[in-house]
């Protein structure tokens, strides 16, 4: 059993370091994204530094021009991506036009309409998921898509979609047959934003800095033929991808953002002197520290094994949720530490430190809260527990 990275990926963590060391972090003062965008005049440049060194549309298929990583590629990545407070927290456009991995369920003609347009950063697209009463829930959605000849009419709420205000279509999972619910009972179609009857209902702006949409939808008559992939697998298909988000977003970026803020706590304990002692000589400050190291270390090994395991094709639902809920909560630790042995100067703007405490405070809620994910890893525990 070998516990390193293989030669290939340790170099890829090297490549992307330097990348994000050289490029991204000495224009965090001038570029900290609050929202979904990223300034212009920051992105194009990047853009091209990052495709010199093969870092474009990471998950994209290689046969559409992109790199196809395998999840363990991207969560090594994010790792180290997330070291930066310079791109936007929910994706990394300097990689390229972020492209829904639903989209590669379309049939070939699909893709020529939606997959394509995406990839070449003409169309945007967002998913359209959670609901006001299905959010960590969302085999209780009540959106529903009813037959109606060659056209499904849809009829429902989403709230808290990401990049809904840009978008031009948007991913909609939707009920197709109450009977079933989750188990082929749901479906995903891409609905174009300016269809008759789709509105959307108003921006949530959050204490992240991003404001996510709600999307009201009054009778609107989709096509049948802009279903992704047959009738009822929409559920399966969208639960694969935000499994993979749980492992890479909320696994790997957590791990990444302790990294650096780890690091900072330790700089700066060495340097600070109260009472006539640097800070790293108090046993709180050094205990705060081995806490932290010791939780990073663990939630690494979580990760990679997580990703390891998903690129074999094992089933990693449990997996991922015990990764999910001991990062995020992790990350949320160590920040918090880091701001305090910092002190006053841990709340000001001028270090990256506040804006990754509202960060990943979100990382708690999103794509299934850790008090959901708990009790859904434990009835599966104690089912399959053999005395």
């Amino acid at each position: 059993m070998d516990f390193n990275l293989p030669e290939e990926l340790q170099l890829l963590k090297k490549t992307v370091r330097k990348f994000v060391d050289r490029e991204l972090i000495p224009i965090e003062r001038e570029c900290r994204p609050e929202g979904e965008d990223m300034p212009e005049q920051f992105v194009k440049p990047l853009q091209e530094k990052a495709k010199a060194i093969g870092l474009w549309l990471l998950d994209v298929p290689q046969e559409y021009g992109g790199a196809g990583l395998d999840l363990m590629s991207r969560c090594v990545i994010m790792e180290e991506v997330a070291r930066t407070v310079a791109i936007p927290f929910r994706y990394a456009p300097i990689f390229g036009p972020e492209v829904r991995p639903v989209l590669f369920h379309c049939n070939e003609e699909q893709k020529q309409r939606f997959l394509f347009p995406v990839i070449r950063g003409e169309k945007r697209i967002c998913f359209a998921q959670t609901e006001p009463d299905a959010g960590s829930d969302p085999a209780g959605m009540k959106t529903r898509a009813v037959k109606d000849g060659d056209h499904y009419v849809i009829n429902g709420t989403k709230r808290f979609i990401t990049g809904a205000k840009t978008a031009d279509y948007a991913q909609v999972i939707a009920v197709t047959d109450p009977a079933k619910g989750a188990r082929g009972g749901v479906s995903c179609f891409v609905v174009d934003m300016k269809a008759p009857g789709v509105k959307l209902e108003r921006l949530w702006p959050t204490m992240m800095g991003d404001t996510p949409g709600e999307i009201y939808f009054d009778n609107v008559r989709v096509p049948a033929a802009d279903m992704i992939g047959g009738e009822g697998q929409g559920f399966a298909i969208a639960q694969k991808w935000i499994e993979e988000g749980r492992i890479r977003g909320h696994g790997a970026r957590p791990v990444g953002i302790a990294s650096r803020a780890l690091d900072m706590m330790i700089e700066y304990s060495k340097v600070r002197t109260t009472f006539g002692q640097p800070l790293a000589n108090r046993q709180a400050i050094q205990f705060m520290i081995a806490d932290s190291a010791m939780e990073l270390h663990a939630c690494r090994l979580m990760v990679y094994e997580c990703a390891w395991r998903h690129d074999r094709g094992e089933d990693i639902r449990q997996l991922s949720y015990m990764t999910k809920i001991q990062c995020a909560e992790m990350a949320s630790r160590v920040v918090d530490r880091s701001i305090q042995v910092h002190g006053g100067l841990g709340l000001m703007r001028e270090l990256p430190l506040e804006w990754w405490y509202r960060q990943v405070r979100s990382l708690r809620i999103t794509e299934g809260t850790p008090e959901v994910l708990r009790w859904r890893l434990a009835q599966h525990i104690i089912r399959n527990h053999k005395s």
